[in-house]
């Protein structure tokens, strides 16, 4: 977007972020958050729906490329994939701002992840529950890298609904890791699943603490 003046050539001069951008002046922490997920599990919906900027996106259009590659079982209507991240934000409350950063869900792009995690504090992760499986090595990775996580599960429509325990053992998850119900396309559901996420890094945090 080009931010200049009408000035005349030579003199252009730009009028910087728009004001809905600006972060709020009260703003005294800022919390850096991924989203992530397998392919096709709604981590762009989710940045769009919560975010109270206008997301950046890398959307691409799918092509042939990915034909023979992508496992696009259960999602055959997706015309578009990110390519390298989603970015979000939103204000928890006067103080407290959260960056959100959604990865590729392709593996092909798996490799992008290392910069996305750097820095964070802790992901969220989307489940779909007519494909679990592309899940599996998402939180195997998580776990690996020691960043401490939540689970959405994701309401598709049609999706099949199990109860939360039945989700855990499938998962394999310890029970100290939160799962929640969340609408990707609904602004207070995600905004909840992260609060979820919040608390939970502060249990861990006074945790840790209390052990020193």
């Amino acid at each position: 977007m080009d931010y200049r003046s009408s000035d005349p050539p030579g003199l252009e001069t730009y009028a910087g972020p728009r004001s809905e951008d600006v972060l709020p002046a009260s703003a005294t922490a800022a919390v850096k958050v991924v989203i992530v997920g397998g392919f096709g599990v709604g981590k762009t919906t989710l940045v769009g729906s919560v975010s109270e900027i206008r997301p950046l996106t890398t959307e691409e259009t799918m092509t042939q490329a990915g034909v023979g590659v992508d496992d696009i079982a259960g999602i055959e209507h997706k015309t578009e994939t990110t390519v390298a991240m989603d970015f979000g934000r939103i204000s928890i409350n006067e103080q407290l701002v959260l960056y959100l950063f959604g990865t590729p869900g392709q593996e092909r792009f798996w490799f992008l992840w290392n910069g996305l995690f750097e820095g964070a504090l802790g992901a969220v992760v989307l489940l779909d529950t007519r494909r679990m499986d592309v899940s599996y090595d998402v939180i195997g990775r998580l776990e690996e890298k020691g960043v401490p996580f939540v689970v959405g599960v994701n309401r598709f429509p049609q999706a099949p609904r199990y109860p939360m325990e039945k989700l855990r053992a499938a998962m394999d998850l310890d029970d100290s890791v939160p799962m929640v119900d969340c609408d990707a396309r609904d602004r207070a559901s995600c905004r909840d699943t992260l609060l979820t996420l919040m608390r939970y890094l502060y249990t861990l945090t006074t945790a840790s603490t209390e052990h020193q």
